[in-house]
């Protein structure tokens, strides 16, 4: 069960440091999105951060929505892993 634990955990550290990447990379205005790995980063991502722009438009020309994102996603990866320890 903690190797249950230790990997569904993992998923959640990795998909968060892949939302943080497509964040800042998005700066950088000369990437090309629609060649590896940016494409990859993008697909895997936008999935996630659509749910989150219909409901946080961008401000300004700025997307607050990834914010929201990663808030969501630590709760979510909190009550997971909590979860799974109280039925270990």
């Amino acid at each position: 069960m903690e190797k249950l634990i230790y990997g569904i955990n993992n998923l959640f550290e990795i998909y968060f440091w892949i939302i943080l990447v497509r964040c800042l990379l998005s700066f950088v205005p000369s990437i090309d999105w629609y060649k590896q790995p940016f494409a990859f980063i993008k697909d895997v991502t936008d999935v996630y951060l659509n749910l989150f722009r219909k409901i946080v438009p961008p401000i300004n020309g700025l997307d607050f929505s990834p914010i929201i994102a990663i808030i969501v996603l630590q709760v979510i990866q909190y009550l997971v892993i909590y979860g799974l320890l109280l039925v270990k």
